[in-house]
């Protein structure tokens, strides 16, 4: 049995997460992206199977890692079953692992109230820590995100796929784009709480992104499955507090779909906290 939180129960503080890196010796993050079409067939026969699957890598990895990122979109496709399991994951983590940093992977931006209630939906509802934010529409679609207390936006800024060359790095009067759409960030309201996604397959403009944003967290997705470079990140992300949140989904959640998953997703994730705690030796 887990406890439910009250909705105004605020988790978890940036200092707070800086400690779990310290004490886990890990800036890893678990993502889950659950696809019934790739989980353990077992777990089928279930009531809540995407829950009963979560539920088994978290127990596995909660001591290798720091935060989880749940994508939205993969409970969202189940419909209303869907979003349940997602509600049940996020109350399951905080009641019982609250050391764990959590991110609600949803991408959403809107103007005005409608970001609001984006951000009370996640924030007070479901009680993430932190939810991913599109700046497309400016800052009035992530204000409202950095208006809760102990809670962080973060914001898209240089991503991990093909098409992020399409605009992101796009020459504007000078400047590359994700570089105008960092440095206007840090005169939004409230943007201490801002953290950044920067995909680790872009490990060369880390430094860049350092000069604008020097003390940030950043939430790198792309080491392993997409191709991203662990080491290359570190040495050109780092900051002083680490700074990073190294993501990985598919190659830990997935790394078994037979009766073993949680084993064989437990050394995958422990293969990259090693690895972390190898670099944080030499920090």
């Amino acid at each position: 049995m887990f406890v439910i939180l009250p909705n105004n129960y605020s988790k978890m503080t940036t200092q707070q997460l800086i400690e779990q890196i310290k004490i886990k010796k890990s800036f890893l993050t678990v993502g889950l992206d659950v696809d019934l079409n790739k989980i353990p067939t077992h777990l089928l026969e279930l009531e809540d199977p995407i829950f009963e699957f979560n539920k088994a890598i978290i127990d596995a990895t909660h001591d290798l890692c720091v935060s989880y990122k749940p994508n939205t979109a993969f409970y969202e496709a189940y419909g209303i079953k869907g979003w349940i399991a997602l509600e049940k994951t996020i109350k399951y983590i905080n009641a019982t692992y609250p050391d764990i940093f959590t991110i609600a992977d949803a991408k959403r931006g809107d103007i005005g109230n409608t970001s609001t209630m984006y951000a009370k939906a996640f924030f007070e509802d479901m009680n993430f820590d932190s939810v991913t934010v599109a700046p497309y529409m400016g800052k009035d679609s992530v204000e409202p995100f950095l208006a809760f207390e102990n809670k962080h936006a973060i914001m898209l800024a240089l991503t991990s796929n093909e098409g992020a060359f399409d605009f992101q790095t796009l020459n504007v009067k000078g400047k590359e784009l994700y570089k105008q759409v960092l440095e206007t960030s840090k005169t939004w309201k409230n943007s201490d709480k801002l953290m950044y996604v920067v995909g680790a397959t872009k490990a060369e403009y880390f430094t860049e992104i350092r000069k604008i944003v020097p003390d940030s967290f950043l939430l790198v997705p792309g080491v392993g499955a997409q191709g991203g470079s662990l080491s290359e990140v570190c040495k050109y992300g780092m900051n002083k507090n680490v700074g990073l949140l190294i993501n990985s989904s598919r190659g830990i959640i997935y790394a078994s779909n037979k009766t073993d998953f949680t084993q064989k997703a437990r050394e995958e994730a422990l293969k990259i906290q090693q690895e972390m705690e190898q670099i944080l030796s030499k920090f």
